[in-house]
């Protein structure tokens, strides 16, 4: 076997290793067997958060197990693989397992990215907000587009997306709009996506065809439980109702029943219109209210850790953070890792695993050389 190769074969086992110890594989399986148990506890249910919460530990743990356990059977298969193919002399054989090789090594390398994802609330759903910056109807194309993204890269991932609040712009795109992607690890991957986002394009509404600079920004809170206690005093807050406005209708409702409600110590704004009910849409723009909080809190806490280290301006409103290049060249480039390509409508349709990868590896990074 080629000493390439085998280097390779080792590097993939030193890391599948790695994550053995990361998830604490005995303890893991035990955990497993006491969830399994667990879920034919006929009245488990009689609880239905609690159940929910077990449910999606199960979950997680099952499918970090079947992970774990699905590499190592195929580094096994494919290192006997490429041995017969150079027992029987046969190229084609060792060539299909060298390059079967090279993507399970890409595949543990995102598994041992993901593992890095233990922070307090990385594992939950996530809210999205959207928000069109100054330029008028190009900017808030340029935030439709952002959320089109957003919506491609989440059902890619097998996540659901639900609409919260909508507001479509004056001719085209969209002013806002505020999402719920749910599934494992959500606000996870999504909160490196906070940030200005910047698009070049020739402008489609300029009848002379000029280029032009558009911003938007995003923000991402995760979903908390109602085992986190957020106080939140009824003097602090203005509640105001007013009609749904998306853009065409096709996310929301148009009833008089949309909520915004004002945290005034914070200035924080959130608003719901989903649904027919202002009750449950009041309901609903508290549980966000309470995310952004609890997000707030978490940034705040970060901040004292890390002693303000550069790497906390990565993730905070009114700093740039990628740049959208349609013309005079095609370029998306991350300008907090470096990280850039040229396949910009592959972006644009939800192909953003390499940025969050890369700007997951650069935060925890940068947290190491701070704790140095």
């Amino acid at each position: 076997m080629r000493a390439e190769t085998e280097n390779l074969i080792q590097e993939i086992k030193q890391s599948l290793e790695l994550l053995r110890r990361r998830l604490d594989w005995e303890d893991a399986l035990r955990r497993l067997d006491e969830l399994n148990a667990l879920s034919e506890d006929p009245d488990l249910w009689n609880d239905p958060d609690r159940a929910q919460k077990l449910m999606r530990e199960r979950t997680a743990l099952e499918q970090g197990i079947t992970s774990q356990r699905g590499m190592e059977q195929e580094l096994e298969d494919t290192s006997e693989l490429i041995l017969l193919g150079e027992e029987e002399d046969d190229a084609a054989t060792v060539e299909e397992g060298e390059a079967a090789l090279q993507r399970l090594k890409e595949k543990v390398d995102k598994r041992e990215l993901e593992a890095l994802l233990s922070g307090e609330a990385d594992a939950n759903d996530s809210y999205l907000e959207v928000h069109a910056g100054a330029g008028g109807t190009e900017s808030q194309d340029w935030a439709e587009m952002l959320l089109r993204m957003y919506v491609r890269w989440a059902e890619a991932h097998g996540y659901k997306v639900e609409w919260i609040e909508e507001s479509g712009g004056e001719e085209a795109g969209i002013k806002s709009a505020t999402v719920r992607v749910s599934g494992h690890n959500a606000y996870g991957w999504l909160k490196s996506e906070s940030g200005v986002h910047r698009l070049v394009r020739i402008s489609p509404f300029d009848s002379q065809s000029r280029r032009h600079t558009s911003f938007a920004s995003v923000g991402a809170f995760p979903v908390i439980d109602d085992e986190i206690e957020i106080e939140i005093e009824d003097k602090d807050l203005r509640v105001d109702t007013y009609r749904a406005s998306g853009a065409g209708g096709q996310h929301v409702n148009r009833t008089d029943s949309a909520v915004r409600i004002t945290h005034e110590p914070t200035g924080i704004v959130v608003q719901c219109q989903s649904d027919r009910s202002q009750h449950k849409n009041r309901e609903a723009a508290m549980k966000m209210l309470k995310a952004r909080l609890y997000e707030r809190e978490l940034q705040m806490r970060e901040a004292e850790e890390q002693a303000m280290r550069d790497a906390q301006s990565d993730i905070g409103w009114g700093h740039q953070i990628r740049s959208y290049v349609l013309h005079p060249y095609q370029m998306v480039k991350d300008l907090r890792t470096g990280e850039e390509t040229g396949d910009t409508q592959g972006v644009l349709n939800g192909k953003l695993d390499r940025f969050m990868e890369a700007a997951l590896a650069h935060r925890v990074g940068g947290s190491e050389e701070a704790g140095a």
